[in-house]
């Protein structure tokens, strides 16, 4: 019977890269988790905590989910095996999943983005969205609405707190 290491399959999630702004500039419409076909030193580059989803989109070719974009640095203490930063990395996605993410991107105005690269159980992932973009009044809306739920919940706290005094 193996042993098994256990080092790095620590149960949960454990968050490398988050892409903050997509939630301001797309309205997620449904959300997927994808495996990635990565590099030794893409790996070992992504345990270190580095990685930006900001400029990422996915492209669907042939049946099969690449990402674009997305920034992963050189690992520091790789050789001549270094991987390329932004080189385009295949999704490990059902085939139904593909599918029904190609049909709906086709339609205007729909995009696939990343939101959060992550590991989970010692595994890389990544977690994508089908996406619509936000117009700029949609977007101050949206603001609008968050500012008014803070200054509200800061209304009731302050309510609770006189009335403990």
């Amino acid at each position: 019977m193996a042993k098994d290491k256990g080092k790095d399959k620590t149960p949960g999630r454990k968050l490398v890269a988050q892409h903050k702004k997509a939630r301001h500039d797309y309205h997620i419409l449904d959300t997927y988790e994808c495996g990635l076909v990565l590099t030794g030193t893409e790996v070992k580059s992504l345990r270190q905590g580095r990685a930006s989803l900001v400029d990422g989109f996915v492209q669907i070719d042939g049946n099969e989910a690449w990402l674009h974009n997305v920034h992963i640095p050189e690992y520091a203490q790789g050789t001549w095996t270094n991987h390329a930063a932004r080189r385009k990395r295949k999704l490990l996605m059902h085939r139904y999943e593909i599918d029904k993410l190609e049909s709906k991107s086709k339609e205007t105005g729909h995009t696939i983005v990343p939101l959060a690269l992550y590991f989970k159980d010692g595994r890389a992932k990544v977690e994508i969205a089908l996406a619509k973009g936000k117009k700029e009044f949609d977007k101050r809306q949206t603001l609008r609405e968050q500012q008014d739920r803070r200054e509200a919940d800061r209304a009731v706290s302050a309510a609770r707190r006189r009335q403990r005094a």
